[in-house]
C-alpha cells in the first residue's frame, strides 16, 4: 500500500452548465494505493474550489468543493473493466475527471435559503420578499379566499366525535 498527496492545476475546465473547476485551478488529490488480487484499487479524495452561478438568483460565487471515488485498476483487463495497470503504473485522469464532473452540482444555489429573482420584475428578491403576499392572489383561486382554516379544523373535530355512533354532533353535545 502506498499513500500519496499532490496538488495539481486543472489542465482543462472541468464541468459544464453552472457549476465548474476553472482552467489552472489547483486539486488537491491525496490517493492511496492497494494491492489486490485483481490489480490496484485507488482510493482518492479531491479538493478544490468550484466556481458557480447560483440557480435561482443567477450570481457568481465560489464554494469549497470535495469528492471522494475509488476504483480498480485490473492487471488483466476484461471488458467489464474500465481501467487497467499500464507496466506500474495508473491513469488516474480519466476516473478523476468523471468523479468530479458527476459530483459537480446540477443546479447550485449560493446559499440554502437564496429567495431567487422576482418573477415579474426580474430583480433580485429581499428574503421577506420571497414569502407571498396575499395581495398577490391569483384571480383563478381568488374564489377559494373565503375559505377560512378554522373551518376546516372544526369540520375534522365534528367528524372525531361522531365516531360513527349515528348521531349527528349537535345531539352527541347534548
Amino acid at each position: 500500500m502506498r499513500e500519496r498527496s499532490r496538488t495539481l492545476a486543472v489542465p482543462e475546465k472541468l464541468g459544464e452548465g453552472l457549476a465548474a473547476i476553472p482552467e489552472g485551478a489547483e486539486l488537491d488529490l491525496d490517493v492511496r494505493l492497494e494491492s489486490v488480487h485483481e490489480g490496484i484499487l485507488v482510493s482518492a479524495e479531491v479538493a478544490s474550489t468550484m466556481h458557480a452561478q447560483c440557480g435561482r438568483c443567477l450570481k457568481e460565487f465560489t464554494t469549497p468543493f470535495e469528492v471522494e471515488f475509488q476504483e480498480l485498476f485490473a492487471y488483466t483487463p476484461t471488458e467489464a473493466d474500465e481501467y487497467e495497470v499500464h507496466g506500474d503504473h495508473v491513469d488516474l485522469e480519466p476516473p478523476l475527471r468523471d468523479a468530479v464532473v458527476l459530483a459537480l452540482p446540477f443546479q447550485p444555489v449560493c446559499r440554502p435559503d437564496c429567495p431567487g429573482l422576482d418573477p415579474e420584475s426580474g430583480e433580485l428578491r429581499d428574503t421577506e420578499a420571497a414569502v407571498v403576499n396575499s395581495a398577490d392572489i391569483d384571480p383563478r383561486w381568488a374564489a377559494l379566499a373565503g375559505f377560512a382554516p378554522e373551518g376546516a379544523r372544526t369540520n375534522a373535530v365534528e367528524a372525531e366525535v361522531d365516531h360513527g355512533s349515528g348521531e349527528t354532533p349537535e345531539s352527541a353535545s347534548k
